[in-house]
């Protein structure tokens, strides 16, 4: 049986340099990292990306496109242009596959785009471009959180903490998404309405249930997107928590791959 396949998401560490991601996510024990595009100049050069990799012997498991209000001007603010540069990117890079956020509610022709033209791309290129679960936010209408709106979306997603602050069992979704289901954003959700992204076990979510649900039958990367601002200032703590994180979800997914039941 394949070992599970664990990543770490720049995300944890936004505003540090993308080298700084690497050297922690490798001295963690990881193996792979998932790059968010940010506007650090090395999380946009494929090359550098590259270069990082192999310096610290980690793949690249999945890119971010930049999808954030904070990245919005990042690779242009079309969002056609933005999907292809990022797919470009991975593709330079040997990435196999990019997330992407789904179009908001006035991207009617992204959406089109996406469900017409995009299957074109990712066979031209080999990368598969995966679309997340959102949220509702309060008081604005960005996204829909009606799972109906990712119908026709070859390739998916779950971002457990997104799932909870929508009112959604991540299991259900799971469920749900089937074999479209290509990647996992994991991390626990505080349970009091808006996107925490905890480490695992700070929260109210059963990802214990959620890992073995997965079962054999995904392939896909589960990658640890945390919030890690308040450790900040600690390494030692921080690599402490990066490795706890690492070996809770390797041992879940090895045991849903076995088909065992984590209560037995």
């Amino acid at each position: 049986m394949p070992s599970p396949n664990v990543l770490f998401s720049s995300a944890a560490f936004f505003a540090r340099p993308l080298a700084w991601t690497f050297r922690m996510a490798a001295e963690a024990g990881y193996r792979g990292v998932e790059v968010m595009v940010t506007k650090d100049p090395d999380s946009q050069d494929p090359r550098r990306v590259r270069e990082l990799a192999d310096g610290f012997g980690l793949e690249v498991g999945a890119l971010h496109a930049p999808c954030l209000l904070l990245t919005r001007r990042v690779w242009s603010t079309d969002p056609v242009v933005k999907l292809e540069r990022s797919v470009w990117a991975a593709e330079e890079a040997g990435i196999p596959l990019v997330v992407v956020h789904p179009p908001y509610r006035w991207q009617r022709a992204f959406r089109r785009w996406m469900v017409d033209e995009l299957p074109w791309i990712e066979r031209r290129t080999g990368v598969i471009v995966a679309v997340e679960n959102m949220f509702p936010v309060r008081g604005l209408t960005l996204h829909s959180h009606d799972l109906d709106r990712l119908e026709g979306m070859d390739h998916l997603v779950l971002d457990t903490s997104h799932a909870a602050v929508a009112g959604h069992d991540p299991i259900d979704v799971r469920h749900r998404f089937g074999e479209r289901l290509r990647h996992v954003h994991l991390s626990d959700n505080a349970g009091r309405g808006w996107d925490s992204h905890l480490p695992p076990g700070r929260g109210v979510l059963d990802l214990e249930g959620f890992l073995a649900s997965l079962g054999p039958g995904f392939d896909g990367a589960v990658s640890l997107e945390v919030d890690l601002r308040p450790g900040l200032g600690d390494e030692a703590r921080l690599l402490a928590t990066m490795s706890e994180m690492r070996a809770f979800v390797e041992h879940a997914l090895v045991l849903g791959r076995a088909g065992t039941s984590l209560a037995g």
